[in-house]
């Protein structure tokens, strides 16, 4: 299982507009990514009730997970999202 530890860079945490963008880009990243709050329990990342459901604030950490082959990619472009809190997916890691 591949997985990245990040520390969420939006101020606001992953909560609508934030939440929003990183939903599209785990739809996108053609694989099946979990989203996890520090420890707790991993949801589908590209479920915006799931996503919504963490209430992971600014500066959290969250654990980015995914058993599928050529994941890790995947979750390296993720991981910079949610670290930088970009208003969109990077093109390139």
């Amino acid at each position: 299982m591949a997985e990245r530890r990040v520390n969420i860079g939006w101020a606001e945490g992953l909560h609508a507009r934030p939440a929003a963008i990183f939903v599209r880009a785990a739809t996108s990243a053609g694989v099946p990514v979990t989203i996890a709050k520090g420890d707790g329990a991993p949801v589908n990342a590209a479920s915006m009730l799931g996503v919504l459901g963490l209430g992971a604030q600014g500066g959290e950490e969250v654990v980015l997970a995914s058993d599928a082959e050529g994941a890790d990619a995947a979750l390296d472009r993720l991981a910079k999202l949610v670290s930088e809190g970009l208003d969109e997916a990077p093109e390139t890691v």
